[in-house]
């Protein structure tokens, strides 16, 4: 197998394809318009909701698929190929426990906004760089939208902190270590391994054509799925354990390293 065979690059964003700035590089940018002119189809894969992804790739929105809140949405242009929300009941149960969880910030995130129930500072000035379009709410009965995800921050650490507390709920959820301060919890389709499958079928692409990068827990479906699997340097270790090759941190171009091997491939 030789990476002249992709067809399909996925890639997740904070931590991979974002700089510690939260910043897509311009050479990113030039190798996309390479891609796209072989015809090589581009996901950006993300725990991000959709307008926050949209807000980094607005230059090739209209030329990528967004994947947004860990694959809850897949979205193609203005063509929606797929949508996994909390069914009602599983909501309530879930948004009651994590409510009462001790030092745990919950976000719910809808399609185009995410309602906040915490007084914590350090949360509220991160989510103008995660949710930017978010309301602080009182009762999770003012949300009228599907909830794709529920997001819980903790100021120091979730997986320390958070995940002990609610990994029992694996049996009927997924639940994910996303970043340091994250843990999300979704409905057990909505994961990115489950739309980037969708993905493959829908333009007939099998795993050895397929290029996945990431570098938290909530990738580890996803790199399943591509022959060509990168963990990223900073990458946590569940994830270095599962992929199939690495490269270089997200502070020092590694997704943008290996598609220029890729391009360099086809030339050859």
């Amino acid at each position: 197998m030789t990476l002249s065979q992709v067809k399909l690059i996925v890639s997740d964003l904070d931590g991979t394809l974002l700089n510690s700035n939260h910043q897509v590089s311009d050479e990113f940018f030039e190798l996309f318009k390479v891609l796209k002119s072989k015809n090589i189809l581009f996901v950006a894969a993300s725990g991000r909701p959709y307008y926050s992804m949209i807000d980094k790739l607005s230059s090739i929105k209209d030329d990528i698929i967004i994947v947004s809140e860990n694959g809850g949405l897949a979205i193609k242009q203005d063509e929606l190929l797929l949508s996994n929300t909390f069914k009602k009941d599983s909501l309530d149960t879930i948004a009651k426990l994590v409510i009462d969880l001790e030092a745990a910030h919950p976000v719910f995130c809808t399609k185009n906004k995410a309602y906040v129930i915490s007084k914590s500072q350090k949360l509220m000035s991160l989510l103008s760089e995660y949710y930017s379009n978010y309301q602080v709410i009182d009762n999770v009965s003012e949300i009228k939208e599907d909830v794709y995800k529920i997001a819980l921050y903790h100021e120091e650490s979730s997986e320390k902190y958070i995940y002990p507390f609610v990994k029992y709920l694996e049996v009927d959820f997924k639940v994910k270590v996303s970043a340091n301060h994250w843990v999300d919890i979704s409905e057990n389709i909505a994961n990115k391994g489950h739309a980037i499958k969708h993905i493959q079928e829908l333009y007939n692409i099998n795993e050895t054509e397929t290029m996945v990068f990431g570098d938290y827990n909530n990738d580890i479906e996803m790199l399943k799925l591509g022959h060509f699997s990168y963990a990223m340097d900073n990458a946590h270790p569940n994830v270095k354990s599962v992929a199939n090759f690495k490269t270089k941190s997200n502070n020092e171009k590694g997704v943008e390293i290996i598609i220029k091997q890729l391009i360099e491939s086809l030339i050859d």
